[in-house]
């Protein structure tokens, strides 16, 4: 019996990653499972080159800087099933058309979530030891401080809380099960029987703030969580205290917590900000409370090829007669980051 033909692929994406999400190792046991061109990668649907192309995908790989697939792409695609993307969040690419024609749509959010988890738990382990700030002063001092200027330095028992239960936030949940924290956690879709499976006492969301040396945030970027940390709730958190932030700016008030920190009431971690970047006259590129990096935590080098893999192992179960690992539901979207 004759096997089935391979299905047709089509990149749509920023071309500058396709060389980092599939490398040659990769991009050959894709070529294996689809026919794919890897010299035509799609920024521009009404392109006559990607216009052609798309009138026979079948499967359409996406990625950072794929333009929005809307009801006239999907008109040019008559024979499109399946969106795989090699990338987290999929909300702001698909339009409705795509879930009204019953495609099916997987992401790689999860293997994205990895990397934002490791960032995460060395920023606590970091913010635990004080590194930071003791970095500062040894740097300007080049003294090591007195032995009793450590007693409010370490991570045995220190009260971590963490928000949201999203994949990010299971993922870290689970890096910290070797660690000697005490771990709430807030998410109001989490009950108590589920919080004590993944390590965490749930706890409302001011409670756990109070209750806090050092919180987390991994909450989804949706209307709800839009500034959850105002000023009153960045408050709560007790003086010393250290905000990891690896989901997104907008979920804190920005002004409120630049107060904050400029008081040297609270320290923060900080991987994303509102506005991204911030300018140059912000004081937190130079408050020594204050670590930032430029939006590094997600996937990046190296790092990359786990989401090429991930397309390519969902194929290989397509063609197995499987199911898709990562499905992305509709009914998903309004609480997903």
């Amino acid at each position: 019996m004759p096997s089935a033909p391979m299905p047709t692929a089509l990149f749509a994406m920023d071309p500058v990653h396709l060389p980092e999400l599939f490398p040659p190792s990769v991009l050959a046991r894709l070529r294996e499972l689809v026919r794919i061109d890897p010299e035509l990668v799609v920024q521009d649907f009404t392109d006559p080159a990607a216009a052609a192309a798309l009138a026979g995908a079948e499967i359409l790989i996406t990625g950072w800087g794929c333009p929005r697939v809307d009801d006239d792409v999907l008109a040019a695609a008559p024979r499109l099933r399946r969106v795989l993307h090699a990338a987290g969040s999929v909300r702001s690419l698909l339009g409705e058309a795509v879930w009204e024609r019953g495609i099916t749509v997987s992401s790689a959010v999860h293997a994205n979530a990895l990397p934002v988890a490791e960032y995460a738990l060395a920023a606590i382990l970091l913010a635990g030891k004080d590194a930071f700030a003791l970095r500062e002063r040894f740097r300007a001092e080049a003294v090591y401080p007195a032995p009793g200027d450590y007693a409010h330095v370490g991570n045995l028992g220190r009260r971590l809380g963490v928000i949201g239960a999203s994949r990010v936030g299971r993922r870290l949940l689970e890096l910290l099960r070797p660690f000697d924290f005490s771990v709430s956690l807030y998410d109001p879709y989490v009950g108590p029987a589920e919080a004590a499976a993944l390590g965490a006492v749930p706890l409302p969301l001011d409670e756990l703030l109070r209750s806090s040396d050092i919180v987390s945030l991994h909450a989804p970027d949706i209307p709800e969580t839009y500034r959850m940390l105002d000023r009153e709730r960045l408050a709560l958190i007790p003086h010393g205290g250290v905000l990891v932030n690896t989901s997104r700016g907008a979920l804190v008030d920005h002004d409120a917590l630049t107060d904050e920190l400029v008081s040297g009431r609270l320290g923060a971690i900080l991987d994303v900000t509102e506005p991204e970047p911030l300018p140059r006259s912000s004081p937190l590129y130079r408050l020594p409370n204050v670590f930032l990096t430029p939006h590094i935590a997600g996937s990046l080098g190296n790092e990359l090829e786990r989401l090429g893999g991930t397309v390519v192992e969902e194929l290989a179960r397509e063609a197995a007669g499987l199911p898709p690992a990562h499905e992305v539901r509709h009914a998903d979207l309004a609480r997903a980051a």
